[in-house]
């Protein structure tokens, strides 16, 4: 139910402060759920805290002590329901309430503009103390603190643009690296290494993980397992027949590296979910594999579902400081192709694109047929690029699959 999930929303002392008075006025919720909204506004007033749902439900309680037995189970079964609702996102919560509202000040005007028409009122005034009440009210509520612009800050977040270097050589030296707060699409199509792309980047000799990056790995493509597996094999440079040959020389060079890397199956789990479990472990890099299916299906139209889901995940790593990569595969129209760009990205060609720093696509030569044994050459296309020197174009990489290692 949307009202409660914005009174859930309003339940922040935070959200609750960029929103209250007229802004979010009683009557643009229903009945019943108003005199809820009106609990709160008087629960902040007097704790000026966030609220939890039985604290609540117990002033709103205390406060209308008069009611029915009926009134009041039928108030229980809507503060169960409140519990169980989860609060909006902030971003989507502000336009929800600014459109109830927006909508509640068009009612009121429709409403006097058939009074003026039936002859029912004399004059403007009406209409110009209306306008006066909200025209401020269409305008956010800001309270602005300024970026420092100081000479010396400046050179400090500069300093930090890179905070995890590549560890592929032609790709150091093209991008360097990157930080908390950036988004990285990472696309290609089945069968090009895409799992192997980010188990080097993370687990390999000089890796993230080796530069001390916390490290959350969330699958939903593959089983754990196998994702573990490549990560193993990223991290001691032994192929899984090598590390069962060999585990003491194996769980020497893994130790290191295990200890910053954390993988989940996450089958089923949506952005929301991904947020949740990136405030509660802190990372320094998160990758989803596959980015596309923590995105909730809002609609028939992939692209803009899509976006919604990119715009959260850039909106998370601003928040909590830490990089995301985001795995994606691109379309049968990318099959066979070196020179590979973002129109082909599956599903959404501009949405996921517009809101990344930084975007690598991975290709692999064509298959010809009397080829024996497997290509492993493959080129990875800087599509887009907001970091270091801005470059775009192709460079040239080898995959080792058995040891999931990308080099130059």
């Amino acid at each position: 139910m949307m009202e409660l999930a914005l009174i859930r929303s309003l339940m922040n002392k935070d959200f609750y402060d960029d929103h209250k008075g007229v802004r979010c006025p009683d009557k643009i919720f229903t009945k019943d759920v108003r005199k809820i909204k009106q609990t709160v506004d008087y629960a902040m007033k007097l704790h000026d805290r966030d609220l939890t749902v039985s604290e609540l439900q117990g002033l709103f309680m205390t406060n209308n002590s008069t009611m029915t037995t009926a009134t009041k189970d039928s108030y229980d079964d809507l503060f169960a329901k409140l519990e169980k609702e989860k609060p909006m996102y902030n971003g989507i919560a502000t336009e929800v309430l600014s459109k109830m509202f927006q909508q509640m000040v068009g009612e009121e005007i429709a409403n006097l503009g058939f009074d003026y028409v039936n002859g029912d009122k004399g004059t403007l005034e009406p209409l110009r103390k209306l306008l006066d009440d909200y025209t401020d009210s269409f305008l956010p509520n800001l309270n602005i603190t300024w970026e420092d612009m100081s000479i010396d800050a400046l050179l400090k977040a500069n300093a930090i643009q890179c905070q995890w270097k590549f560890n592929i050589p032609t790709l150091q030296r093209i991008v360097e690296g990157i930080s908390g707060g950036h988004l990285v699409v990472i696309g290609a199509r089945p069968n090009t290494g895409k799992t192997s792309f980010h188990a080097s980047l993370l687990a390999s000799k000089g890796g993230f993980a080796e530069q001390g990056a916390k490290c959350m790995i969330l699958c939903n493509e593959e089983a754990y397992d196998r994702v573990g597996a490549r990560y193993l094999s990223a991290a001691t440079n032994m192929s899984m027949e090598e590390v069962r040959q060999n585990v003491t020389l194996a769980s020497t060079r893994y130790k290191p590296i295990k200890e910053n890397i954390y993988v989940k199956d996450t089958t089923g789990k949506d952005m929301d979910w991904v947020e949740a479990a990136v405030k509660a472990m802190n990372p320094d890099i998160v990758v989803l594999d596959m980015g596309d299916k923590f995105a909730p299906r809002t609609g028939e139209r992939s692209d803009i579902y899509l976006k919604e889901a990119a715009i959260h995940a850039r909106n998370i790593a601003k928040q909590y400081n830490c990089a995301i990569l985001w795995m994606s595969q691109l379309s049968a129209e990318a099959e066979g192709k070196i020179y590979v760009d973002q129109s082909m990205l599956e599903g959404s060609k501009t949405g996921k694109a517009s809101e990344a720093d930084l975007m690598l696509l991975i290709s692999k030569n064509p298959t010809i047929e009397s080829q024996e044994n497997e290509d492993t050459q493959r080129h990875l296309v800087i599509a887009k690029n907001k970091l270091k020197g801005g470059w775009h174009g192709k460079i040239t990489i080898q995959l080792d699959g058995e040891r999931a290692r990308f080099t130059a």
